[in-house]
């Protein structure tokens, strides 16, 4: 996955709660009740990022995951159409998704987890499927590393020490 320093004060990111559960930890008194939220923010120009919070109270625990997501935003290569530079497979404990270009009119075709990712990603059009656990958490951390590993034709070109011309022959 490739780290890049984005300032996130720089960009107008906005979020989507994609995941918000109640979770317990049993204790000497009794349970101990706090929830936890997962949430994608990006500014949908290629910048995105996703985070977990929990807290007792639900806007709290929203708000930690808000923070950690802009704190963890990473950018992605995109294609003219709105696309991914090529086909991949993005995989994060056993979560897969897969990702396939498509053409201009296509649309965004994902799962919920997936498809959050994409939207705030601002990618316009792509195929995605979900395959092995449909973990949310563990979806959306497939689907943001398969959009980190992807090169677009001038990284290529740079790494091999050619022309894009010579490249894209």
């Amino acid at each position: 996955m490739k780290k890049t320093n984005i300032n996130p004060s720089s960009l107008e990111l906005t979020d989507t709660l994609v995941e918000l559960r109640r979770v317990s930890k049993t204790v000497k008194g009794g349970r101990n009740s706090r929830f936890s939220a997962l949430v994608v923010v990006g500014d949908g120009n290629g910048h995105v990022g996703a985070g977990t919070g929990k807290a007792k109270e639900v806007p709290e625990a929203i708000r930690k995951a808000k923070e950690a997501a802009s704190r963890h935003l990473v950018e992605i290569p995109r294609d003219e159409n709105g696309s991914v530079p090529h086909d991949f497979i993005g995989k994060f404990g056993s979560a897969t998704v897969m990702l396939k270009r498509a053409p201009e009119g296509t649309g965004v075709i994902a799962g919920g987890p997936a498809r959050a990712v994409m939207e705030k990603a601002g990618i316009r059009n792509i195929r995605t499927k979900s395959l092995g656990s449909n973990n949310k958490h563990n979806v959306v951390l497939a689907a943001i590393n398969g959009l980190t590993s992807m090169y677009t034709p001038e990284d290529i070109a740079r790494l091999r020490g050619k022309s894009l011309e010579e490249i894209l022959r």
